[in-house]
């Protein structure tokens, strides 16, 4: 009878093994970071099969899976891998092969999705966020607009420029037969009401609209027209003004240009009229990204020129030749047009509080990549993240601009958690990123569409671009 038992028992144990549900990885023990709440839950293990979570579970329940791969996650702190919501891929086909290599940059920043807001190489962009997905090709996921919207002889190169509703039409035609994730019009030489014809074209057509802004319009009637982002903050700091609808009008009859634009908002400038501004905005859906970096470096280039940064050993030679131009530029100011640009740069940043106030969608992007100098694919959004908090945001609501709002802005809904049917794109942390926002720096691993990459593997990805950037 005994011998009967320990016989059941034995086979009851083997069929318990067999129906073992099959994962690819197990990672474990991690404290789970709950950028929604800020919750954090500690000794967990996290379940991967292909591409997805399968389960956020106790380490003991883990132990129900068959798995084929364990990672010892040490304790660390385990959070859903970072997004730049504002990159640029460009500079001409010449420089394609120095564009790809951001996309190890970004992987080993912890940063496993990116949004390409337009240049001139769209073509190879495309081919590349189809290789991503089709896994031919290692690198963060790509959503991107394809070239641009704009008028007549703009100054952007590769854009599609367009000066009649007809030709807005075959570029949104166009646009749709390449699958684009969003589209981005600027403002340029595009006429301020072809540009609100454009906004409602393309919210008819179901599409999510990324924008900058004409000054000769308000924030007011771009987002009731449907603009889904404002991308840079000195377009919704311009709201501000006791008057923007009086302000526009003076623009738009030219007796307002350039740098009094920003003198004007500077006097003018009035809380309760930007948190009247901003709530309309929060009530129309319309996001922001307020892309502090680039600003940050060109109003303090008299104290750092960033010609002997480290990582521009990960940047090509090429593409650092964009960057003269906006160098030679901040290089022309005096004294005092210094002073000016730092204080220009210091209030436009300070209303970051008040949008997150107001309930505006915030999202974090670096305007990294071809062109912006010094604004670096990978490091960058660490330090946009540092500077979302220095102007006022906690590190959990910086933490939210990236791996939250950013998929909301896309109507993703598979990210932004480390959670059941969730991609696995996941970050390792060793300290906690919310007692201190640099920590999001102190990578020990990374997990891309499911594939781990740990420590060794993702220096092995700097080395590669520094090793190819040195010939």
């Amino acid at each position: 009878m005994k011998k009967g038992i320990l016989i059941f028992l034995s086979l009851l144990g083997a069929a318990a093994v067999s129906a073992q549900q099959p994962a690819d990885l197990v990672i474990s023990p991690v404290k789970v970071i709950d950028i929604k709440t800020g919750k954090i839950t500690p000794n967990q293990a996290i379940v991967v099969r292909h591409d997805t979570i399968l389960a956020v579970t106790g380490v003991q329940q883990a132990k129900r899976y068959k798995v084929a791969n364990t990672f010892d996650g040490g304790n660390q702190y385990a959070m859903p891998g970072l997004w730049d919501n504002h990159m640029h891929f460009g500079g001409g086909d010449t420089l394609a092969g120095e564009n790809e290599n951001f996309l190890p940059l970004y992987l080993a920043h912890g940063i496993t999705t990116i949004r390409d807001c337009s240049a001139d190489i769209s073509a190879a962009v495309l081919k590349w966020r189809e290789a991503v997905n089709n896994g031919s090709l290692q690198g963060p996921t790509i959503f991107t607009s394809g070239p641009k919207l704009e008028g007549y002889k703009s100054v952007w190169l590769g854009d599609i420029e367009i000066g009649t509703t007809a030709e807005l039409h075959q570029a949104l035609d166009s646009l749709q037969r390449i699958h684009v994730d969003f589209v981005k019009i600027t403002d340029n030489t595009m006429k301020p009401d072809l540009y609100l014809e454009a906004v409602k074209a393309a919210r008819q057509r179901g599409m999510v609209i990324s924008g900058h802004v004409p000054y000769a319009l308000t924030l007011q009637q771009v987002t009731d027209a449907g603009l889904s982002s404002v991308e840079h903050l000195s377009y919704v700091w311009k709201a501000g003004v006791k008057d923007e609808a009086a302000l526009s009008r003076r623009i738009a009859g030219g007796e307002i240009k350039g740098r009094d634009i920003s003198r004007y908002i500077l006097t003018h400038f009035d809380t309760a009229a930007a948190l009247k501004a901003y709530r309309h905005m929060a009530a129309r859906g319309t996001a922001v990204t307020p892309t502090l970096s680039l600003g940050q470096i060109l109003a303090y280039f008299d104290q750092d020129d960033h010609a002997h940064d480290p990582y521009l050993a990960y940047i090509g030679k090429g593409l650092q030749k964009t960057y003269e131009m906006r160098v030679k530029r901040v290089m022309k100011d005096d004294s005092t047009a210094i002073a000016y640009r730092k204080e220009i740069y210091e209030k436009e940043s300070a209303i970051l509080p008040l949008l997150q106030k107001a309930g505006v969608k915030i999202m974090a992007g670096t305007d990294a990549g071809y062109l912006n100098s010094f604004d670096y694919p990978g490091i960058g959004l660490h330090r946009e993240l540092a500077l979302m908090v220095r102007f006022g945001l906690t590190p959990l609501q910086a933490l939210q601009a990236s791996v939250i709002n950013s998929p909301v802005f896309l109507h993703k809904k598979d990210y932004g958690a480390l959670a059941a049917g969730k991609k696995a794109d996941i970050l390792l942390l060793s300290a906690n990123p919310l007692e201190d926002i640099h920590n999001t720096e102190k990578i020990s691993a990374v997990v891309t569409k499911g594939r781990l990459l740990d420590r060794a593997a993702l220096d092995q990805l700097l080395n590669k671009v520094k090793a190819a950037n040195a010939q």
